[in-house]
């Protein structure tokens, strides 16, 4: 049976760099701004917060912001979790339909601050947004920058495999592993939103086990005899639930070898409650540039759709570490 607490090494699509850099040493070497599905249009039950945040998480923020309103968490709302050790910007919602909402903007913290408030008719949920742009500078850059901006070329021409990133897995990985005692009933989860995460995280790994085969097998960027296409061409990976695979020939047997691989894990994803759902395999950034602003710095610019990883585009370019107080 497969050890879940060691993640794989799941292939590139482009050849090794051989590069390594520093990755968020510090916060503002990461900035990540949230592209919104639209602005408050001034009137409605949520009153609508734009939060510039510096070393926080999403959840953290949006239990000061509660705490604050003197509402419960759930009547906060947003539309995506964004990294702790990065500056951030972001929408968040506070449901508030017969209350004068405060002055948010006195709300004071040293790791964030409401830059503005209105209100509007609808409350943010996950994934309510476009994307997300980013800036991301690398520092200590050792390696060939021919061969790293070869890549990066690539990378803007092609694309990146739609990897679920490091961070949808907790740490050391764990994630997946406690989501398949949890299917397997060997350990009980009550807490909602855990579980939550266990289910999203073993989802996660059978999609990367489907798209690294599909690498390995020398179908980066190809599309298979029944495969479920995106409206932009794209082939598309399992999100395992309720039902049966939607793809036939080819894609449909690739997938279900992977599944044959992981039975407990599919199996219990079925039962789990969610449905069956699908995922490009390709993620294409938008507006991307780089620029060497030192000698050995490498500055980032990009912006993925909703629920893509930059560190899953930075992969193919160069291998990073993080500082150890880095905590997904």
């Amino acid at each position: 049976m497969q050890d879940y607490s060691v993640l794989p090494e799941w292939p590139s699509a482009y050849e090794a760099t051989g590069a390594t850099a520093v990755l968020k040493q510090e916060n503002s070497d990461f900035v990540v701004t949230e592209i919104p599905l639209g602005l408050p249009s001034g009137e409605g039950e949520h009153v609508w917060l734009d939060v510039a945040k510096d070393g926080a998480n999403t959840q953290f923020v949006a239990a000061q912001i509660a705490e604050f309103a003197g509402v419960r968490e759930l009547d906060v709302g947003y539309a995506g979790l964004k990294d702790r050790y990065a500056e951030t910007r972001q929408w968040f919602t506070v449901w508030m339909p017969k209350t004068e909402a405060p002055d948010f903007i006195a709300l004071e913290h040293p790791e964030f601050r409401v830059i503005s408030q209105a209100r509007h008719i609808k409350k943010l949920r996950p994934g309510d947004l476009l994307g997300n742009r980013f800036q991301i500078l690398l520092r200590e850059v050792k390696g060939d920058r021919t061969a790293i901006e070869r890549n990066l070329s690539l990378v803007q021409q092609y694309g990146v495999p739609n990897y679920f990133g490091p961070q949808r897995f907790g740490l050391a990985g764990d994630n997946v592993a406690n989501g398949m005692a949890m299917l397997k009933r060997e350990i009980r989860v009550r807490n909602k939103k855990k579980k939550g995460i266990y289910l999203s995280s073993v989802r996660s790994f059978l999609f990367n086990e489907v798209l690294a085969a599909r690498i390995r097998s020398g179908l980066w960027g190809q599309s298979l005899t029944g495969d479920i296409l995106t409206d932009e061409g794209v082939a598309t990976g399992p999100m395992w639930g309720r039902g049966r695979l939607t793809t036939t020939d080819d894609a449909l047997a690739l997938e279900s070898e992977i599944a044959a691989q992981h039975p407990e894990l599919c199996e219990g994803l079925e039962f789990s409650g969610l449905n069956q759902d699908r995922r490009a395999l390709a993620a294409m950034p938008g507006n991307m540039t780089w620029s060497w602003p030192e000698e050995s710095h490498l500055l980032l610019t990009f912006s993925l759709p909703a629920g893509y990883y930059a560190t899953s585009l930075i992969r193919e370019c160069i291998e990073t570490t993080e500082p150890e107080r880095y905590v997904p």
